[in-house]
């Protein structure tokens, strides 16, 4: 799967903290699959420190959607920054939320933009990820006499072994990356001389690539 193209999520959190002239900003990175859950990843900060100051945050997603809230801090000095941060890091499908004790010094538009940003920097140098392709599930079906064909063109794709069932045909379920499904349907139907039953399952699954 190398030669696919793929983009860079968040697989775990991660957590970092950076301090401006007593002002303390706690930054914290979070794979999410969609905007709301985005913002209930922000609440759940809201709760753990619920004496701050500030709750700011910004998402991204892989589609180009993407959320930023300054939760009260002048417009353009906190969540602005943050998404410019998760932009800079390359990353999609993930929230970084920071949250600001502050600490008496006011330290300007200038620097509450840069102690945001640096906030969002440190946490998401931090933050597990992993390069990913958008991937569907196959299901093949076909004689016992074909099992080496069609393995030979699940592999010829790079497709993942998920699943193998015997009945009165064999049964291989597979993920391949999208991008492929046609190429493995022509695979298989050559292989196999049309012998071997074709099904893409709904929904989406995110393949790792190979580095």
């Amino acid at each position: 799967m190398s030669a696919v193209e793929g983009f860079r999520v968040a697989v775990g959190s991660s957590e970092a903290e950076h301090r401006v002239k007593g002002s303390r900003f706690v930054a914290v990175a979070s794979p999410i699959s969609n905007l709301p859950t985005a913002a209930d990843a922000r609440d759940a900060e809201r709760r753990r420190f619920h004496d701050a100051t500030h709750h700011v945050y910004a998402a991204l997603l892989r589609d180009g959607d993407r959320r930023f809230d300054d939760d009260g801090e002048p417009a353009g000095t906190a969540g602005r920054p943050i998404l410019a941060a998760i932009e800079r890091a390359g990353l999609v499908d993930v929230v970084v939320i920071v949250t600001r004790y502050y600490g008496g010094t006011k330290l300007g538009a200038g620097g509450l933009a840069r102690a945001y940003a640096a906030a969002a920097d440190l946490a998401l140098e931090r933050v597990p990820d992993r390069v990913v392709v958008p991937g569907r599930r196959i299901v093949l079906r076909y004689p016992y006499g074909d099992t080496g064909a069609v393995a030979r063109s699940a592999e010829a794709v790079g497709a993942v072994r998920l699943n193998e069932r015997y009945g009165d045909q064999a049964e291989l379920e597979v993920a391949v990356p999208e991008s492929l499904v046609v190429r493995l349907r022509v695979e298989v139907a050559d292989a196999t001389a049309g012998r071997t039953e074709f099904a893409e399952l709904p929904g989406e699954m995110l393949l790792p690539v190979d580095t």
